[in-house]
């Protein structure tokens, strides 16, 4: 998909030839003398368009309109939110036409975050998963033109969003992946891709002797069952000085999980291919990593195996020793994520981080308590908290605060080691992050359940490259590069109809 940001007025998208032309009108629309102003106005007017956030009126060779196909969309207040709705609905509109050359206007002030919802948007609606079918169908969209009245002060925004939707394309295509076709060596050599394809880039990949010779006894456990053999990725990019320390990302890999001897329920197992979420989020930032290249750096650490009841796997009652010499009584196989990732957690702290943050798709109770909108958010850490809650609001990629008192821990306690790895049904997302924690003393870190967050399933069944804006957004404001940091220069641009320069980016 190539995306492109030229300067042009409505006038003058009215006179692009095209195949469609999207026009998202905000409430506050005012119209100008153009022509394109006027039919904007008289449907209003008519009450056959309404600016209520992805309301459509849909037209063919419009009078005055150079292009084949004219979409106005409703954008509500015309606030990113607002933004995303209009660019879905339109594109959802034109998805079985063939349409192949897109050109979306914006009918009022365009602001920078509106204008990156947009690309991400257009990028979301236009994504098809491909790589198993015979005959796939592939979307015919191929370019979009986004026009802006002054397109310098934009810039920074629009590249934002090309790069973000790279890394979230990224996220969902590995996600989406059967099993047997995104093993952990698979995982492997794409993010010895990705960080080949990037500056300041790098890759190294652990096998079973390296791990088992660094003690990760817990990693080690769940992957005995299946004979896929376990991978421990470490991605390095070092965008930011030598001596500045960096964030860790930690992305739990479970390739395929079928509960190992506490076996799952048959229905809907095969959703267990989405178990490496977490592992998928962490290629995805850095794919955007590779474009937007901040100045921070940055390390992700995936910890890949599947959770397979072969006859040589872990048994309910069976005690491990961790890395970090932790001893864990295991009750319940089916809480293998937090096995594989307390010793990733220990690992990382060989980087003396700035900030840890694990992300993993971890409990069902998350998904009870907070549903498919918001991921759960814990930490002891209040920068931590406010700086992934705002990043998470700015990507349009929310995340809650979920409490973790001492006293949440009482559950894990057992007779037989250190920790037992279930606390029970109560508080079940709390309690497995009360058991991370146990492994984070050494530097400030933070969890994300997004188990309701990172696929949907029933007739929408797909990945949703979730949480990657909303860590690409926390590690540009880490680095001074966040969306406060352009907003002085969104507000203060001169606009100008016909100057800047066309751009054209690629988002793979």
């Amino acid at each position: 998909m190539n995306f492109e940001l030229v300067p042009l007025t409505l006038q003058q998208a009215a006179a692009t030839a095209t195949d469609c032309l999207v026009v998202i009108v905000p409430e506050s629309f005012k119209p100008g003398r153009d022509g394109l102003s006027g039919l904007i106005r008289e449907a209003i007017d008519s009450g056959d368009l309404e600016v209520a956030a992805g309301k459509l009126l849909t037209s063919w060779r419009a009078k005055g309109v150079a292009a084949g196909r004219l979409v106005l969309a409703g954008a509500g207040n015309g606030d990113p939110a607002g933004t995303r709705k209009a660019v879905a609905a339109a594109l959802g509109a034109i998805r079985s036409t063939p349409v192949k050359r897109l050109t979306v206007i914006f009918a009022g002030p365009s602001a920078g975050e509106g204008l990156r919802a947009a690309v991400l948007a257009a990028a979301e609606a236009a994504y098809a998963y491909t790589l198993t079918k015979s005959k796939p169908e592939k979307s015919r969209l191929s370019h979009v033109t986004f026009g802006v009245a002054d397109v310098a002060p934009l810039q920074v925004r629009f590249d934002q969003g090309v790069g973000l939707a790279a890394g979230v394309r990224t996220a969902r295509e590995w996600a989406n992946r059967p099993a047997n076709h995104a093993t952990p060596s698979m995982l492997a050599d794409a993010a010895k891709e990705i960080c080949k394809g990037g500056k300041h880039m790098q890759c190294e990949v652990l096998g079973p002797r390296q791990v088992a010779k660094l003690g990760m006894g817990a990693f080690m456990a769940v992957a005995q069952g299946s004979h896929e053999p376990l991978r421990f990725i470490e991605m390095r990019y070092n965008g930011g000085a030598k001596a500045s320390p960096p964030v860790v990302l930690v992305g739990k890999g479970i390739t395929f999980d079928t509960g190992g001897i506490s076996i799952k329920p048959a229905a809907e197992m095969d959703e267990m291919k989405y178990d490496m979420s977490g592992a998928a989020s962490v290629l995805g930032v850095f794919r955007a990593l590779a474009d937007l290249q901040p100045a921070i750096n940055v390390v992700g650490l995936i910890p890949a195996c599947e959770n397979m009841p072969d006859g040589r796997a872990i048994k309910p009652g069976d005690v491990v020793t961790s890395m970090s010499g932790q001893t864990i009584e295991i009750l319940n196989t089916d809480a293998e994520g937090r096995l594989v990732l307390c010793d990733a957690l220990t690992y990382a702290e060989r980087f003396q981080p700035r900030a840890v943050v694990d992300i993993a798709t971890l409990t069902g109770a998350c998904v009870i308590a907070l549903g498919a909108v918001r991921s759960g958010l814990f930490t002891t850490s209040d920068d931590l908290a406010q700086t992934l809650s705002r990043a998470g609001e700015s990507a349009l990629d929310p995340c809650w605060r979920m409490p973790l008192d001492d006293d949440y821990a009482e559950g894990l306690k057992t007779h037989f080691a250190d920790v037992a790895n279930v606390g029970g049904r109560a508080a079940g997302s709390v309690t497995a992050a009360k058991f991370l924690q146990r492994f984070t003393t050494k530097y400030p870190w933070a969890h994300l359940d997004i188990a309701g967050t990172a696929w949907k399933g029933g007739a929408a069944k797909g990945a949703t490259g979730r949480p990657v804006g909303l860590l690409v957004d926390f590690l540009l404001a880490m680095q001074g590069a966040g969306p406060e940091s352009h907003k002085s220069s969104e507000e203060g641009g001169t606009s100008r109809s016909a100057g800047g320069k066309r751009k054209t980016r690629k988002s793979a």
